[in-house]
This record gives structure tokens, sequence and C-alpha cells, in this order.
């Protein structure tokens, strides 16, 4: 249950649908019940505020107004969305559309924008004249007054929708929600590190009889519930999940190993898929390399012939490297789990902390190695993210920091550069790193 609440509330947070739909819903309850309020009140509008009283005709005109004016504001508001979302996925890179989805303030906007549409029609169907219907006159000056609150709301909104968007299109913020997603994600679900600890060993291999659980349909592997998974295994048994968040399932693939195989193998199977949650999309929640990978993509686009846009490539390579730090700084979940009975649950396939340096360095340092500028960027990067994990007492980590320093300039060397650049490299890693030899950090 808890993990189906997550998934639900990820696919709210990427939904343009939902918010908008309940503002409309919302619309709809706000004008029945100020209608009723207003048929408490003398139509001639003796017994409201100065200013709040109108007639048969001002209130249609006022109504009719705002409706269309709102109307034409959310075309407006839907059509620059589209348009940012279209510029940052050519411009920067498909995957950080995926953050421009969960902008709150661009749904915000539109729930205004239609439900004041929405409020308008509903009040204007109950304005009445003496010669309609009944004979009596309905005017509702209440309802009235707050349409025109709520088209003048809807001007101001509109216009800082606009700027919004304006500045959505930077991309030092795109990037700076994406770390901060990343980083918020990463401070849930990894502990902080203790240089004294003990590093898992081994993973314990499976032995005897065993069953394998395959995947029902094909999609990105978002979350997977350890509880509830251990829940399925048999007393004293266990289980090797055999994919992780932010790999691809292949229906038919290998979801899960168990032995020894469980009684009711069908039941088993079925709560097993519904403890993994697959996706049409890749998430943040359990998968820390997503972030990484979104920022290496602009890093990526930034340095191609096409866009050829080093500054953005700096942009970039620093932000991911904010998030790395994060997690250099940490441990990841733990890869054997233990449940009662003797129950084990062992996750072998996730992405150890090299896997993720090597995501955020190694294709930018391959793209950027005919650009010098970009290589300095690279290494003051490393240097900052060694000095980090150095000063938590972590020194092994950083090893692997060191090598990619290495790498970098021996990119470099091979690209054929001007000996001028290339001295500036050298230079740049020297300052840093030269009196290291492979394998050792101080």
């Amino acid at each position: 249950m808890r993990l189906r609440l997550s998934s639900q509330m990820e696919r709210l947070q990427a939904s343009l649908f939902f918010v908008p739909m309940a503002a409309v819903l919302s619309a709809i309850a706000l004008g029945l019940i100020l209608l009723a309020v207003d048929s408490g009140f003398d139509q001639g509008g003796a017994d409201l505020p100065l200013g709040l009283a109108s007639t048969v005709e001002s209130a249609r005109a006022l109504l009719s107004t705002i409706a269309g004016a709102t109307i034409t504001f959310a075309g407006i508001a839907f059509s620059v969305s589209l348009l940012v979302i279209q510029l940052a996925s050519s411009q920067y890179s498909p995957r950080v559309v995926h953050t421009l989805f969960r902008d709150p303030f661009n749904k915000r906007v539109m729930a205004l924008v239609v439900g004041t549409f929405t409020y308008c029609v509903i009040v204007l169907r109950s304005v009445r004249s003496a010669l309609e219907q009944s004979g009596d006159p309905v005017i509702p000056n209440l309802s009235v007054a707050v349409a025109v609150i709520l088209g003048i709301a809807t001007i101001l909104a509109t216009v800082a929708f606009i700027d919004h968007a304006a500045h959505a299109m930077d991309i030092s913020e795109i990037l700076e929600k994406v770390r901060k997603e990343s980083v918020d994600h990463a401070r849930d679900a990894w502990a902080v590190a203790d240089p004294g600890a003990r590093r898992a060993g081994p993973t314990e291999a499976l032995d005897g009889r065993q069953c394998v659980v395959r995947f029902g349909r094909s999609g990105w592997v978002q979350q997977f519930d350890a509880d509830e998974l251990l829940r399925w295994v048999p007393d004293g048994g266990i289980m090797r999940l055999d994919t992780y968040p932010g790999r691809y399932a292949v229906e038919g693939a290998p979801l899960c190993t168990i032995a020894p195989p469980p009684a009711d193998m069908e039941e088993v199977e079925r709560e097993i898929r519904a403890a993994v949650t697959v996706g049409q999309t890749r998430s943040m929640r359990q998968d820390a390399s997503y972030g990484l990978r979104q920022l290496a993509d602009v890093a990526l686009k930034a340095l191609s012939p096409g866009i050829n846009d080093p500054t953005t490539a700096q942009d970039a390579i620093f932000h991911a490297a904010a998030v790395l730090a994060e997690l250099l700084r940490r441990d990841p979940p733990p890869e054997r789990r233990t449940g009662e009975g003797g129950r084990r649950l062992v996750v072998p396939h996730r992405p150890t902390l090299d896997d993720l340096v090597r995501l955020t360095f190694d294709e930018t340092r391959r793209a950027a190695a005919p650009h010098p500028t970009v290589c300095i960027y690279l290494l003051e990067a490393l240097d900052v993210l060694r000095e980090g994990v150095r000063s938590t007492g972590l020194h092994d980590r950083g090893n692997i920091l060191v090598e990619e320093a290495q790498l970098v300039v021996a990119g470099c060397e091979a690209a054929n550069l001007l000996s001028a650049d290339l001295a500036l490299v050298r230079t740049a890693y020297d300052k840093r790193f030269g009196f290291m030899s492979p394998g050792i950090v101080p």
C-alpha cells in the first residue's frame, strides 16, 4: 500500500491535469455556495456594501468578459508551457522535461485560470432579468463581485506566469531544480557515512532449489518495497533482486530469484510484482543515478557541435559535482536486509559510488577532450570532491576521483591540442593532483 501511494504521488506531481481538474471542481462548488448565499440578499443590492451591487446587464457583461478573457489566458498559458518544454528538450536535454513537468507554479496558474472560467460560467447561468422565467430578476451580486476579484487575480497570475516561464529557460534554474531534487532524495534514502565502519563483504550466493519471478510488463523500474518483498520469502530463505530502480525491465526478464521456492508460487509472483513499481519514465525516489544522468546529459548536449556552449557545460559539471558530493558523504541503502524468521533480501545490482562517479564524468570528459577550458573545469570539480571526501575521513572514496583526473589529462593529450592549450590543462592538473601517484589519496 505504501509503495502504491508513493507511486501515485509521483504520477500526480508530474501530471499537468490533476491540479487544474481539482480547481474546476472547487470552482463549481464555490459558485454554487455563493449563489446560495446570494439568494439571502436583497436583489436590489440595498443590504450589500457600496460597490458590490450590479444590474442584470452589468453582471452578464462582467461575467462574459471575465470568462472570455480567462479562457484566452488559458490558451496562452498552455502554449507557453509547451513551448518552454520543447525548447528545454531541444536546447538542453529531453531528460530535464521531467523537472519542468513537476513545476508547481505552472500548475497553480493553470488551475486559477480554468477555475475562474468555470466559476464565471456557473454564476452566469443563474443571472436572470424580470422578463425571463418566473419574472423575478436574479442578480447574484456577491458572486459577481467574487468573479471580478478572480478575474483581476487571473490577469496578475498570467503576467507572473509569463515572467516565470521566461526565467524557467535559464539553464542555471533548471540545473538547480535537478540538483535540489536529487540531493533531497539522497538525504532521505542514504545514511551519513561512518569513516570507521566496515564495508559490506561479497554478496552471499543462493544454494539449493531456486525459482525465478519474472517481470509481467516492460518499463522503467522506479521503486521497490523491501519490507513487502521480505514478507514473501520463506522462513530461512533468501531472495536476490535481479534488478534495481533506474534499470529498464523487459517483460519476461528475471525480477528476482528465491531459494527455496515458496509453496504458493502463483500468489507470491503476483505480490512480488506489485511490490516493484514499473513505469513509463525513470524516477529519482530510489534512483540516485537519474539526477546525475540528467546533469551529465546537459553537459554533453552543451558540448555537442550543434550547441557548442562550454559555459553551460561548466554549469552542469558543477551542479553534478554538488549532487555527487552529497552522495560521496553517504552510504547507499544496504545491499542485504533481514526480516523475521531469518528471511534475507539481497540487492546486488545497485550502482556503487564508483559507478556514480564514472556516470558523472566519463562521458563528459570524453566529449570535453577537445575543449581545454572545460577540461580545467572538470579538474576543478574533481579536486573539490576529493577535498570533500578527505575532510570527512572517507579517503578511500577519493581514489576514483584521482583516476578520473588522470583520464581527463590523458584525453586532452590524445586530442591533438595545441601545445599551449595542453600546457594549461597539465598545469591545472599539477596544481591540484600533481603530487599524487595513482591509487594514493593523502
